[in-house]
């Protein structure tokens, strides 16, 4: 039997440590995932906590498949898509202010190289950006990105390759 199957349906009998063992099996994966999507750390972790509070809130209904993950990717990558719709609504001030909150707690090479590539990802079509953080920082099998996405492997290949060679050229531009 599958290890999350048996924490969810002990966790749909309220056993609060297997809630805690379930947190604490998918919490840091899913925090490297809105970490790639949102440059303020705190923000990224309450972003991480969200996705887990969403599941939770809905864990009656949740009918278990095998792809537990690959749900919780789902339910995050909507969350950091309502972030840079807010991002994008709210004022130019907050923003910078948020930036620089974030920029005290990092060291200054680290958020350069950071902010390159987030500007680089940034200027990707959202499905091309999508399948290159799951490939690349979450280490998903294309098969796994498939079934995340609900796509076809194909289509899977030709966005990671599509990608590449957009970022290629973004980043290209940067550097020199």
């Amino acid at each position: 039997m599958d290890f999350d199957l048996l924490l969810i349906q002990k966790m749909k009998r309220g056993d609060e440590y297997a809630f805690n063992v379930f947190i604490h099996n998918h919490y840091k994966e899913i925090l490297k995932y809105c970490s790639y999507h949102c440059l303020d750390a705190s923000y990224a972790e309450d972003l991480t906590q969200e996705t887990f509070l969403h599941f939770f809130s809905k864990l009656s209904d949740y009918r278990y498949m095998g792809k537990t993950r690959n749900y919780l990717y789902t339910i995050a990558g909507n969350l950091c898509r309502d972030y840079y719709k807010k991002a994008k609504e709210s004022p130019l001030e907050e923003q910078s202010e948020e930036l620089q909150n974030s920029m005290q707690q990092v060291e200054a090479e680290d958020i350069l190289n950071k902010i390159t590539i987030e500007a680089a990802l940034n200027n990707l079509q959202a499905e091309l950006r999508e399948v290159i953080v799951l490939y690349y920082f979450q280490e998903l099998k294309l098969k796994e990105i498939s079934e995340t996405l609900q796509i076809s492997l194909p289509l899977v290949k030709y966005r990671i390759k599509q990608a590449k060679i957009r970022l290629e050229k973004l980043l290209k531009g940067v550097i020199e």
